[in-house]
């Protein structure tokens, strides 16, 4: 049997926020999609972001991406002036916006950048609802992380 191919409509990982995993219990994902200029989506093709101080906030009502760095490419950026940090409008329905803010505010959830991709030619961001991970929860998550690999080596050797 042939091997499907892959078609333009499927999902493609972009960036992906690795420490957020790491730091952080995710108690919930959403997606949602980003407001960008075109030199923006010419970058984000080349995968020139970097999401590692990124973090999302919710003000007056509305979601944004802050911290996310997304490097300008030369030949793109030639008749503007690109501001690589800017925040980002988040976009959002206005039912998970209320859920997001109920967390956020109430419950003491975190927003975090899980990830970005394309999905069907536009750019989505996922966010996960989180909870910080106390040092001793990180520890316990790379022993667990540790025995699998090891025990999986035993398994693979015998």
């Amino acid at each position: 049997m042939a091997k499907a191919k892959k078609k333009p409509g499927d999902d493609r990982l972009i960036a992906e926020n690795k420490r957020a995993r790491h730091d952080y219990f995710i108690e919930q994902d959403f997606e949602a999609g980003l407001s960008l200029e075109g030199w923006e989506v010419k970058s984000l093709r080349a995968k020139r972001v970097s999401m590692n101080e990124a973090y999302a906030i919710i003000q007056n009502g509305e979601g944004y991406l802050v911290g996310a760095t997304i490097s300008p490419l030369n030949t793109a950026s030639t008749h503007i002036s690109p501001d690589p940090g800017r925040a980002r409008k988040l976009l959002l329905g206005r039912r998970e916006l209320d859920v997001l803010i109920g967390s956020v505010e109430r419950k003491g959830f975190t927003l975090v950048p899980l990830d970005l991709h394309w999905t069907r030619g536009r750019a989505k961001l996922k966010l996960g609802l989180a909870k910080g991970k106390k040092q001793h929860d990180k520890r316990a998550a790379d022993k667990d992380r540790d025995w699998e690999r090891q025990k999986a080596r035993i398994m693979k050797s015998k």
